[in-house]
């Protein structure tokens, strides 16, 4: 189980849901520009959707709506239930979930700059494995679930 957010990290998650609305898009959009230098990990991706920018918008709104709703987490459960979902279907493992680190952080930093000061980073690392523990813990029940 994930260790619960602390109270600063909330805040400071809290506090860039306006650079968010305003550069979320862009920051999807730089993230997959990263991951997808892994090619492995490109497969695993719907490319129509990339290519037509539906996916780097739905993450961008979960990104959002993360940053929103990051004291209220519950408000969240019908989107994690989606995502986990979708997320077996598509083959993602616990594995997987670094590669996406790796690319969002530095990501949110390309397209803010300073904004992107390094608490703040350090707030959305620890948001960004706070959120994949849930969904990487209720993934492998799934797919326990599936193989049963």
């Amino acid at each position: 189980m994930a260790e619960p957010l602390t109270q600063n990290t909330i805040a400071i998650v809290k506090s860039t849901a306006p650079l968010l609305k305003q550069h979320g898009l862009a920051i999807t959009s730089r993230m997959y520009e990263r991951l997808f230098l892994n090619e492995e990990v490109k497969q695993m991706f719907d490319q129509a959707a990339q290519e037509s920018g539906e996916q780097p918008r739905r993450l961008a709104a979960a990104i959002l709506g993360f940053a929103e709703n990051v004291d209220k987490l519950q408000n969240l459960t019908p989107v994690v239930q989606r995502m986990v979902a979708r997320h077996v279907e598509c083959g993602v493992k616990a594995e997987h979930y670094p590669y996406v680190a790796e690319a969002l952080l530095p990501a949110i930093r390309d397209v803010i700059g300073e904004g992107a000061t390094d608490e703040v980073l350090a707030a959305w690392g620890e948001a960004y494995w706070f959120l994949a523990d849930i969904l990487i813990g209720k993934e492998a029940a799934l797919y326990e679930e599936i193989a049963a």
